[in-house]
């Protein structure tokens, strides 16, 4: 039975935020690996297109893009939306019936599933669906913006918490 991981980097007030800060060398190096080992990822609509940056390369990437984007791209990607009408390379859209198709993956598939978007992850939350949340915090407050947690904050237990690098800290949680 596959794991569904809610996994995103955080500030230290619980936002999200893809372009007020990024991950440093060794963080980079640690989500290389995670998506490297990962059995597919599960994306709402706007973080998908978010991530379709990692689609086709561009001249200034360096070695270590190369190397995100390449495991980005192979692994499965499914992507859970009523607007889209077409996904990229490696992705199946899901446009109806997500409960349904979600709890199939799970049964069927080993390994771990990284949900990413934090809007479509509350509504996995409220399914008690994610067995797992990575919350990587970073040391910046920004006072508002996309919380990690879209809605009521689930029940949780701390697991571990881990230092990626010199400035970010993982806190593992699972549900209490």
């Amino acid at each position: 039975m596959a794991k569904l991981v809610l996994g995103m980097n955080l500030s230290l007030d619980g936002y999200v935020d893809h372009e007020k800060f990024g991950p440093g060398p060794s963080l980079f190096r640690h989500w290389i690996e995670h998506v490297r080992d990962l059995t597919g990822s599960i994306y709402g609509r706007r973080m998908y297109e978010i991530m379709r940056y990692w689609d086709e390369d561009l001249p200034e990437w360096t070695p270590e893009d190369h190397e995100f984007a390449a495991a980005w791209r192979h692994q499965p990607k499914w992507v859970v939306s009523r607007t889209l009408k077409s996904v990229g390379p490696n992705a199946t859209l899901i446009s109806d019936n997500f409960e349904a198709v979600i709890r199939d993956l799970k049964s069927r598939l080993v390994g771990e599933i990284a949900v990413s978007g934090p809007d479509f992850a509350q509504s996995l939350t409220d399914l008690g669906l994610i067995d797992e949340y990575r919350l990587y915090f970073h040391p910046v407050v920004l006072g508002r913006g996309t919380p990690f947690f879209a809605g009521p904050r689930p029940r949780l237990r701390l697991l571990a918490s881990d230092q990626i690098d010199e400035d970010v800290m993982k806190l593992t949680y699972v549900p209490a």
